[in-house]
């Protein structure tokens, strides 16, 4: 039986939550929070198998509660954010605090969940099968605070490119690589993480804050470069096509693949039609098998291809779908997939 402490201040939305785990046989509502420090002390006495966090809260607000929770009392949280830009900028700083996923609820006279039951329950399924030792590791330290110019390079036509792949748990993970990775990267960079709308520009924007190289959300025809790396927006597929010299991104909204849009698969199997042997795939943490059919297509043009070791992924699902095909060359723990990819680059 998963145990589940929701924190809201809103007793409507207390009850709305709670009203989603009622006759789920494998979960349990044991309290309610009104606010981040009721939910720190609610956590250290009841011991939950999950919490489920709003972000705006009077007293102390979720991320603070939620950083405060990772440092003591380390458990799988799930945040409740609203759609909006600063509820998105939030959301994205509540993953690299250590927030294992979120859901979405919509803005109004009354703010509300309902309608995306499923889910929330398929999300907090997950959740509580996250790695809580790697929940509880800290942001990076050394987080870079200039970026290094690229005007010397950004028009170079790249020979190499590198796919990368990830679901839960991803924003960290992203993070975590895209950081030790130099601005003189000879490759442009393309991923997918799943996320709705909205919420991979906030990601984009943090990303590309931290790191030495540039990171955007992917717009329709922008042109792949070194250094450069382009995130799929939320609800559009993204795949690489050729014009002249140059590799150019298009967008798409074909129906989502197994309920994902975007999804891993066509933008890697893009990636290795263009590209070949000269493509390098990397799978990341995430739940389901998004990503090993196009994992696989680099693989069968003799392109490397990477995925996390279950040691530090956060969700072994889609690392392990992949492993579990026999088309992954390395598998390493996260803190040394930029030292592989830039070993295959160079190679």
């Amino acid at each position: 039986m998963i145990r589940v402490l929701i924190v809201d201040d809103s007793a409507f939305m207390r009850k709305l939550l709670t009203d989603q785990f009622v006759g789920q046989s494998d979960f349990t509502v044991i309290d309610t929070a009104r606010n981040g420090k009721d939910a720190i002390d609610k956590v250290k006495r009841l011991k939950p198998d999950l919490v489920t966090m709003d972000v705006e809260m009077p007293s102390m607000d979720g991320l603070e509660a939620l950083e405060k929770i990772m440092q003591d009392t380390p458990v799988p949280v799930v945040m409740i954010s609203s759609l909006t830009h600063a509820g998105a900028e939030s959301t994205i700083r509540a993953l690299q605090l250590g927030a294992v996923d979120f859901i979405t609820k919509t803005v109004g006279p009354v703010s509300s969940i309902s309608g995306i039951q499923s889910e929330m329950l398929d999300k907090c399924r997950a959740a509580v099968k996250a790695n809580v030792v790697q929940l509880k590791k800290r942001l990076i330290s050394s987080q870079q605070e200039s970026k290094v110019l690229l005007s010397s390079r950004t028009n170079a036509i790249d020979e190499k490119i590198v796919a990368i792949g990830t679901s839960t748990g991803g924003p960290r993970a992203l993070q975590e690589v895209l950081t030790r990775l130099p601005g003189s990267l000879s490759s442009g960079i393309v991923i997918v993480q799943h996320m709705p709308p909205g919420f991979t520009r906030s990601l984009a924007e943090r990303l590309n804050s931290l790191s030495a190289l540039t990171v955007k959300e992917a717009e329709n025809n922008d042109v792949v470069r070194h250094g450069l790396v382009l995130i799929a927006p939320g609800n559009f597929h993204m795949t690489l096509e050729r014009q002249q010299n140059k590799t150019i991104v298009k967008l798409n909204q074909n129906p989502p693949i197994g309920g994902l849009r975007p999804a891993v698969d066509p933008m890697m199997e893009s990636v290795a039609n263009l590209y070949k042997q000269k493509a390098v795939g990397v799978i990341l943490t995430g739940m389901g098998r998004d990503g090993s059919i196009g994992i696989s297509a680099i693989k069968k043009y003799n392109g490397i291809t990477i995925a996390e070791d279950q040691s530090t992924a956060v969700v072994y699902g889609m690392p392990k779908a992949a492993v579990e095909l026999g088309v992954i060359d390395h598998v390493v723990p996260l803190q040394a997939i930029a030292d592989q990819i830039v070993k295959s680059v160079t190679k």
